[in-house]
Parts: structure tokens; sequence; C-alpha cells
């Protein structure tokens, strides 16, 4: 940059450092600026703001600090919604800018539409932490900013963070408050998603607002938490409160008593700096109770290291007079009962009075050890018994009366069907906030084709997320290790394709780590053996010579090259394989240790405290076999190639295991999952497996969506809510404490325009028959000739062929009201909706489709006289529920008849379509080696089928008498 560009950046970050709230006319803000300016000054219009942004690269400072400020001002609250062309249009007329400066800066800084963070909350929920509160103290949460900003997170995304921790800490309580309170909330997020950036930014702005002890509880291994630790202290904490205000370069300071003096990033000035101890700048400092290499022990320095410093020893410590003036205690805590319970006994021996400390307790994957998982049937009359970690954490808030809560995790089943009428356990009983998928993230979706309209004869890697990066592993014998030894050589091409990208312009060390996962049991002597067979492929396999490049040739040639070309998304792509065949033996010997192995085993901590994995310190190019070690929060970075066999029973268990999910800068499209197709038993498709745990998840978030748009400004789902509407999704989770029920039972779901699909049908031989039978009268609806319906591939329409009929609504409610479910409560609450008298006046009819497969794999039926019908192939999950019957392609027409979309051209859907006209489609269905027909169906109603009260879910109490209990006494059995 040169002079005047250097001058024009310094008065425009004056402009907008004087617009601390709403914007203002930037024109006289920027003139006024100029005039406290002694030199000379470059030109301040318009016209010449243009230009100097029209010819930005996308890093140019001038050009981030306008997106960083268009950005905060797109998500802030004010009058118009956020994250729209209104909100950016009254920015733009605050600013008072011209039609083409606003023209340019749509295109240079487009604002990014989002709904934001879901928030479910408690109705007498209290706002406390409001913008003022937010501006008057925000020293950590600006420091914590300003890594993000060097860390090259784009401005959407640090406002987006900003908006979602506001959400966080003005749920819980004021720290100042004179009344007590204790807030429980859960934050759920996606696997390898950025949890551990929203937790870090609450604690910022919880740390600023008053909160003075912070205990940040991780996962059950040593790993986790010196890795979370050490992102705490890099980017929350601070170098000056790490060392005291001492100087760590100073040569002075012994290695044994402080952490990263050897640190590579500290050495480079990626630790945050706040120029001095915070104390001595006016605000207050942070004291760290548990180090890098050390979890929590008795307190060596003596308990004076939790006793909380007063102003005034004569008013309590949460008054503001003492609160912003003594240092906050942070720790990291692994959820270990012996480390936890040393923080306990030291709690307890503390002199300042405990019911005095604003105190923070962030559960990091909070549905692992937290949860109380002892057998109900074995308590005593009226006594719970806990687990150990959950036992300490209920200790842990009796002791801290002004403790706030939040559990963080990706799979959060287990945190809502805790027990609410449990005071004392963690029930998010004040707010569930499920957060958004963040941009660059890769997640199912990236490796799953979910409702893909393209015919799978028309799949290639550039329209296909599972051809692209998913390798089925199928072994005809016990003894094949060819999906291995191909997973291993796309490991090796792909750390050759990453150094040839670092020499092609992102520089030297971009891609520090580059790891493959292999993952196939969770027992120890398995992975030894594992190790030993990778070891022995690793020898054979030659990659310094000529017979691996002829093969790595061929893998690149026919899977690498295709992907890329399609997936690179601006990555250096090479030519040929002659480019990166010279970086084949640079990155084979960067993958292998001194003694030639490729290998880390990771199911020990030993293995970390060895650096062998340590991806702090260390650059990390290795093949990583383990287990457990390796999922719950454990982030393997530079994760490329996964090798994954293991088979689990639990959906939250193999949900953690994705550790393939993540972001994946710059070489996303060299990303591979190789996972195994046949595994045995009935879950034995992993793959499947995952996708189906994965429209589970991706099902509740969007409930909760759906649910929290507030009707008359409440929202029509409460906390107390939601374990009985996880129900009618997963009908085999139960409440967990005996003699106990739910008392909010759903009673009615509507669903204008949405597709309805529920898939507990029944397994009995007679029930199926009975089911065939009372669908009589909609078989019977379909006209003889065959019609064909459009979808649309791409950039053109397909056509499926089907029967189409019609049925009136009361014809239609009979079938539905005499169906037999294996679990009724499922579908109970659908068909209370479309026998709702006030919706029953809003529906005619129904049109009837029967989609006809184009490569039926069974023999077509003939049902009541009509035929032939395509059947449908599926299989049941655990827990006899089916995934979806229903095929992508089908929704289109079904929507565009009951209303919900406009016309895609097609004149049959568009003929069909009727204001008062649902839909429903009929797949007849047969489960492998069995002969009964199940009668599948899928239903979506009148998108003008709306109550007048616009609510989309209703409840009853069962238990009427205390209607906002959520858990209440069963009826007693006689």
């Amino acid at each position: 940059m040169n002079d005047d560009d250097l001058v024009l950046l310094d008065l425009h970050r004056a402009a907008f450092g004087g617009m601390s709230g709403p914007p203002r006319n930037f024109a006289k803000a920027l003139s006024f600026q100029a005039g406290e300016h002694a030199g000379p000054l470059p030109a301040l219009d318009e016209s010449a703001l243009r230009r100097r942004l029209h010819h930005a690269h996308p890093d140019d400072p001038l050009l981030f600090l306008w997106r960083d400020r268009l950005s905060r001002w797109d998500f802030a609250d004010g009058d118009t919604p956020p994250n729209t062309a209104k909100r950016r249009n009254a920015t733009y007329d605050a600013l008072g800018l011209e039609s083409t400066t606003r023209e340019l800066l749509d295109r240079r800084s487009p604002f990014a539409p989002s709904t934001g963070a879901v928030v479910i909350t408690d109705e007498d929920w209290q706002p406390w932490y409001t913008p003022t509160v937010a501006r008057l103290r925000s020293h950590y949460w600006d420091g914590y900013r300003s890594c993000l900003v060097r860390k090259q997170w784009q401005p959407d995304a640090i406002s987006a963070l900003d908006r979602n921790t506001t959400k966080v800490v003005e749920r819980l309580a004021d720290p100042a408050s004179e009344q007590p309170y204790q807030s429980k909330g859960l934050v759920v997020g996606y696997v390898q998603s950025g949890k551990t950036a929203n937790f870090t930014g609450v604690a910022a702005k919880a740390i600023d607002a008053g909160y003075r002890l912070v205990i940040v509880l991780t996962g059950t291994i040593e790993a986790l938490r010196a890795q979370t630790q050490r992102r705490l202290d890099m980017e929350l904490v601070g170098v000056e409160n790490i060392y005291y205000g001492q100087d760590p370069d100073s040569g002075t300071l012994p290695f044994r008593d402080y952490d990263y003096l050897d640190d590579r990033d500290r050495l480079g000035g990626r630790f945050l700096r706040h120029g001095a101890l915070p104390s001595r700048l006016g605000g207050f400092d942070i004291v760290r109770l548990t180090r890098h290499q050390d979890d929590y022990q008795a307190l060596r320095q003596g308990l004076s290291a939790l006793e909380f410093e007063k102003a005034d020893r004569f008013t309590p410590l949460y008054a503001p007079e003492n609160l912003h003036r003594s240092s906050a205690r942070l720790m990291v805590v692994k959820k270990n009962a012996s480390v936890l319970k040393k923080l306990v006994k030291d709690l307890a021996r503390i002199k300042t009075e405990r019911g005095e400390i604003p105190a923070l307790i962030i559960d990091d994957e909070s549905d692992q050890a937290s949860v109380n998982t002892s057998d109900p049937k074995k308590w005593a009359q009226d006594q719970v018994q806990r687990t150990a970690i959950n036992g300490i954490i209920s200790e842990l808030l009796r002791m801290l009366p002004r403790a706030q809560y939040v559990g963080y995790t990706a799979t959060p089943f287990a945190n809502v069907f805790i027990d609410p009428a449990d005071s004392e356990d963690i029930f998010p009983k004040d707010f569930v906030i499920s957060l958004d998928r963040p941009d660059g993230y890769m997640g199912v979706a990236d490796f799953h084709d979910i409702d893909s309209t393209i015919p799978s004869a028309e799949r290639t890697v550039a329209n296909s997320a599972g051809l692209a990066h998913v390798r089925s592993v199928r072994p005809v014998h016990d003894d094949d290790d060819s999906d291995l030894r191909t997973a291993i050589d796309m490991f090796v091409l792909t750390g050759a394709i990453k150094l040839f990208r670092e020499d092609h312009g992102l520089g030297a060390d971009h891609f520090r780590h580059h790891t493959m996962l292999v993952h196939e049991s969770v027992r120890t002597h398995v992975h030894r053996d594992q190790a030993e067979l990778i070891n022995g492929i690793w020898r054979r396999a030659g990659y310094l010579g000529a017979g691996a490049h002829k093969r790595l040739r061929a893998l690149y040639d026919e899977d690498v090259c295709p992907v890329s070309e399609a997936h690179a998304a601006g990555a250096s792509i090479p030519d040929s394989f002659a480019d990166i065949a010279p970086y084949i033996g640079i990155a084979a010997m960067r993958i292998e240790d001194s003694n030639g192995s490729p290998v880390v085993v990771v199911n020990g901590d030993k293995e970390i405290e060895q650096r062998a994995a340590d991806f702090d310190r260390d650059k990390v190019w290795r093949i990583l076999v383990g287990g457990a070690k390796l999922s719950r929060g454990f982030t393997i970075e530079g994760l490329t190639v996964s090798y994954y066999r293991r088979k689990t029973l639990t959906a939250d268990t193999l949900m953690q295991m994705g550790r393939w999910f993540g972001f994946r800068k710059n070489y996303r499209d060299l990303v591979r999952l190789y996972i195994g197709r046949d595994e045995g038993g009935r879950n034995g498709d992993l793959y499947e497996a995952f996708e189906a745990i994965c429209r589970d998840e991706e099902e509740f978030r969007d409930q909760l969506r759906l649910y929290a748009e507030l009707v008359d400004g409440a929202p029509q789902v409460t906390l107390a809510q939601i374990p009985p509407l996880v129900t009618q999704r997963l009908p085999w989770l139960k409440p967990t404490a005996r003699n106990k029920m739910f008392n909010a039972e759903l009673v009615e779901t509507r669903s204008p325009g949405r597709w309805v699909e529920r898939s507990a049908y029944p397994s009995k031989p007679a029930e199926l028959r009975h089911n065939v039978q009372r669908f009589e009268p909609v078989i019977r609806s379909l006209a003889a000739e065959r019609t064909e319906l459009a979808y649309p591939v791409e950039d053109r329409l397909l056509r499926f062929p089907a029967y189409i009929g019609r049925i009136a609504h009361a014809p239609m409610l009979s079938v539905l009201r005499e169906l037999r479910w294996a679990e009724p409560a499922q579908f109970r609450p659908d068909l209370a909706y479309l026998e709702n008298p006030e919706i029953v006046a809003k529906i005619d009819d129904w049109v009837v489709i029967a989609p006809q497969l184009q490569s039926p794999n069974l023999d077509p039926v003939t049902l009541h006289g009509f035929g032939p019908l395509d059947v449908v192939s599926r299989r049941r999950r655990e827990g006899g529920l089916f995934d979806k019957v229903s095929f992508g392609p089908h929704r289109f027409a079904a929507r565009r008849i009951v209303g919900t979309d406009t016309s895609i051209g097609d004149p049959v859907a568009d003929g069909l379509a009727g204001p008062r006209r649902g839909c429903v489609l009929v797949y007849p269905t047969m489960e492998p080696e069995k002969s009964d027909l199940v009668m599948a169906f899928a239903l979506v109603p009148p998108v003008t089928a709306v109550g007048r009260d616009r609510r989309l879910v209703a409840f009853r109490a069962k238990d009427s008498s205390r209607g906002a209990a959520a858990i209440v006494a069963a009826p007693a059995v006689v």
C-alpha cells in the first residue's frame, strides 16, 4: 500500500470508529476526520472510493474494513429484518451513499441471507445484555474478534458469531443482579462445525459482562482438554495474562513453570496480545487455574488463587463496584471424577462467599458423561442416584447458586430427555439454541445425495456428492485389504497435490497438517494389528519407485482429476499427473517417521504426550489409527482421507464418529471417505446408517426452526414441550425416570403445504393386510391411463410415469382414521390436524399419485382390481422405522398441486393445481425377504389449510393442574 492508501484507510477507520451504534452519514464523518488530519489528503469523494474498491484484492484492508462494517450492520438488531436487502438499503440510506456506490458494494460485499440461530426460550426471560451493555464492556470480545480477523475469518462469519454468541449470553442471568438465578441452556451445533469458536465468544462476552469464574468442561480425554485449553489461551486469555505481565522472550522464565515458551504460534505472533496486563489498562485480568499440559490440580499456589478480591469488602462480589475490578478465573477441566472432585473440594474451602460468585459452566460435548445414565429402576424410593460426572456437575450447581450452565453438542437427544423435574440436573430449562450450518462446512449434504432429483444413471462426480467423495468398502474375504491399500494411495496422492498447491499460490506450510483416519474398532489390540497391517502395506507400496507412480497415475486420472475439475473451487489443479509426480516422494517422506512408519496409534493419552499427534506443536502428516479417542470433539486437523468400518448401534455414537465432517479450505475436492457397506447385521451399511441419523438430526433442527417462529409474540413450543416433540420422530426414546411421564402431549401438527411422511408402519402381517384393505378407496380413484409428471434436473425437465386420481376429503379422512401403526402417536397429531373442523372446511379433495418406477426391482402387484402397480423395496431401521420411502423427484408435482411452489413448466401438474386441494402419494412397499405389502404413503396438505391463529403445533397438559410442568407423576397402574 502507498502513503495515500494508508491515509485513506486510517481516515475510513476513524470515520467508522465514530459510529459505535447505527450508521450515520459517511461523507460528513469522513470530512470531520479529514479536518483533523495534519498532512496531505488523498481524494475522498465517492468516485475515488469506487475506483479503489473496484480494483481491490479480496484481502485488501480497505475492502475488508467496508465488508466488516456492513456485515455488522447487516446482523445487528433493528427496525428492519437482519440480513435482508431491506436492511442493507436502510444502511446505505443512513450512510448517504450514491446508487453506483451501492451497486459496487453489493457486488464486492454482498449481504449473507441467513435465518440465523434458532432460539426456543423460556417465556419469562428478561433481557439484560443490551447493545449498550455489550458496547460498554467488550475488552475480551474485541480481543477475540481481532484474532478471528487475523485468522482471515470472513466479516459475515464474524458478525454471525457475534450475533449467535449474544443470543446465548443474553439468556444467562444478569451477573450483577441481587437475586441469584441459575439459567440452564443447550447450544446445538454440527459435528466439527466450530462450536469451540462459539463458546469462546460466549466466554469472552460473559467475562466482559461480569462472570468471574468460568469452568469449561471438555470430553473425557486429556488430548481434547489440552486442545481446548490452548485455543482459549491463544484467542481469549492472551500473552500478558498467561505470563502475568512478564516478557516470555526474556529467556528468564523456566520452561517447567510456563506454557508455550517454544510454541511456534506464540513465537510467530499468533497469540492474542492486549498491549499490557488488562488491569493496567483499566480492565481486569484472567487468571488461569489450569494449563496446557496440566488439568486442574489441588491448587499449588494455595486457595488464594480462588479467592476473589473486592474493592469494597462490605458489599457483595456481584455488586458492580466489585465485579468489574476483580480478576476472572478460568479453568479447562476434563470430565474425570477424580479431577472434578479436587475442584469441588477447593471450592468448599474458599473464604469468598460462594453465593456471591457469578459463574459460568460451559459443558463441551454435553451429551457425553454429563448426562445421568444410572438405571432409575435401581433407585431407592424418591432418591435420585447419579453417575459420577453428573453428580459432580449437580454438586457444582448447588455450591454456586449464581452458576449458569450451557451445554454444547451436535447430538442433542440425550440432553433433551433429561428429567426436567430434577432441578439439580442439566435439563435445558431456559433455552435451546440451534446454530446455522456455517459457510464452508462439509457436512452430510457433501457426502450424501439427499433427495437428489438426478437419476442414478445420470449421476457423475460433478453432480453427485456421493460419487465425488465416497468410496465403498466391500472386502470379498477377511484378508482382503485392497480398499485400504487404495485409501493409503489416495492419502499419499492428495498429500502430493497439497504440496503442489503450496508451490502454486498458497505458500509454504499452508497445509501444516495432512492426516488419514483409520477407524474399525474401539479395541486397542485391534488398533495394534491395524498398525502392523498398514506398516506392511506402506513398506510394500514403494512410493519412491516407478511401480507406485504407475498406480498413482491411474488413481489420479480415474478419481482425483475428474473430481477436482468439478469441485476445486479455485484451488490449483495440475495439468497432468506429471506435474505432481515430483511431489510424491516428498509427501511420502513427510508422512513416515524416522523409523519408516506412517502410523500413529491413538488409543491412550501417551501418544499425545509423546507428541506423535500433537497438532498444536508439530506438523502432523500421519495415518491415525484409533477408536473413541479420535471422536467426541477432538479435532483431527488436515483430515483428508477416512477409512471407516466401525459398527455401532447408537445413533449419537455413530454421528460423533463422523470426523470427516468439518472445514476443508482449499482441499475439499481431495476429501475421500472409504466406508463399509456390508459390515453385517441390520445396520451393516454404514453409509446408509449415517444418512439416516443425519436426516433425524436435520428434521429435529427443522422442527425447532419451524416452531420457534413467534405467534402473538411468543414461541409455539416451550422448553418443556420439546421432549414429546422429539418422541414423534424417535418413538423408542422415552422419559428416563420411573413413574414419570412427559406432561406435555403433542396433539396436533399442522403442515400446510409441507411434506408429511411418517414411517412407523406396523410389522404384523394382519395389520399390514388391514392397511392394504383400507386403502381401497384411494387405489380405486386412480385412472387407468398412465400420465407423466415432470421434475427439474439441473437446466432441464425429466418425467416419471404415474397413475393419477382424485378423492374427496371425507373418504380420504376415513381411510386415514382406520390405519394401524406400530407407534400410533407418530401419525395421531397429523390426523388431528386433518380432522380439525376449521381445516376440514378448507380442503375439498386430494390428488392421488401412484408413481411408477422406471427401474423397479420387484414384481408389480394388483390391488383391488387395479394394476400393475410398481413396488418399492425398503428396509426397516433399528427400532422398526423405515427411512423415507418416497423419492425426491416426486415432490415437485405435489408441491405445485397444493400451491407451495410455482410452475416449473409441467402442464399436467399445473392443470391439477387448486387452492383447496391436497396431494397424497402412494408407494406399495415390500421389505427384502418378506412377502407382506406395506401401504406406505406421503401427504402434502393444501398450502391454504391454515388455522386462524396461524399456529403450527398444539400441545395439551396431561396433568392440567400442572400445565407448565415438563415431567409429572404417571398415573398408578391398577
